[in-house]
């Protein structure tokens, strides 16, 4: 089977849609009927009913999903196995969210580095949807997560709670800032539920952000205050750079670790999860 028919096949899946599989693969529409009716041909079984509203999948192609689902992570395994650097058994290819880079991702390279320097590491950064893609299609092996979309043939393994704390500023005198702004960080869904079903007492936000790490480094230079991993802001509450709003709601922000179940098997991937956990710990 193509390695493109089995793309496409999956992508059409994932987006529902004959023309909206062409955009994301970059291809014309003719060219996606033509590789899923060269396909359907081969399996001699209708794969998709399509109607006005998109694309479903029939019996067959529901069938079909998962042997699409692991040619393409095999072919995408095998990729990254041929190019193997010199005096390394195999590779491991992660990804994870930005603001999950540091401390976690980037303890956990060192921790690889320093307990397996057997295995390579290919090192992604992207926002959910585009690691989630790259999980389904085999570019990646794990993908770390802070809510991640439930996928057929993947497993979903929490890895740390960690807590949102409401920080502020200090002022040079050691005194609070008293000016302090809410800057209001997008952490998902879940934590805007929260957030939005909570008494604030600190004003409307004068400042929407859509990462961590943007925000941070924002209040640390103009001063304010917002909600941010516990575990990040604990060193410049230490040195005195922030301090904890008394009596603010906490709210949790799990991480998960998402990888193929048929990776199970693996060694090298098992290894890596393992460091996952010994980093956390």
């Amino acid at each position: 089977m193509d390695i493109d028919r089995a793309r496409t096949f999956l992508e059409i899946v994932h987006c529902g849609s004959f023309l909206r599989a062409a955009d994301r693969l970059h291809v014309t529409q003719t060219t996606v009927s033509a590789r899923i009716r060269t396909l359907e041909e081969e399996l001699g079984r209708q794969l998709f009913v399509r109607n006005r509203n998109g694309a479903q999948l029939t019996p067959a192609g529901r069938e079909f999903e998962r042997y699409a689902q692991s040619f393409v992570q095999i072919w995408e395994r095998a990729r990254h196995q041929l190019a193997i650097p010199s005096g390394r058994t195999s590779v491991v290819a992660l990804g994870g969210e930005l603001s999950l880079w540091n401390p976690l991702l980037l303890d956990w390279l060192v921790w690889m580095k320093q307990a397996k320097p057997e295995i390579a590491i290919h090192a992604h950064v992207g926002v959910p949807d585009q690691l989630l893609d790259q999980l389904r299609t085999g570019v990646l092996d794990i993908a770390i997560l802070y809510a991640p979309k439930l996928l057929p043939g993947f497993r979903v393994e929490i890895l740390q709670e960690e807590q949102l704390v409401l920080v502020r500023t200090v002022a040079k005198d050691g005194k609070p800032d008293a000016a302090s702004t809410y800057v209001y960080v997008d952490w998902g869904p879940l934590f805007a539920a929260q957030h939005d079903a909570t008494s604030t007492a600190f004003g409307e936000p004068g400042l929407f952000v859509g990462l961590g790490p943007l925000g941070l480094s924002y209040i640390l230079r103009a001063g304010g205050m917002g909600y941010f991993r516990k575990g990040v802001v604990a060193p410049l509450i230490a040195a005195g750079d922030l301090e904890m709003v008394e009596g603010a709601p906490e709210f949790t922000y799990p991480v998960y670790a998402v990888y193929p179940e048929a990776s199970e098997a693996r060694i090298d991937l098992q290894e890596a999860l393992e460091g996952l956990k010994q980093v956390v710990r």
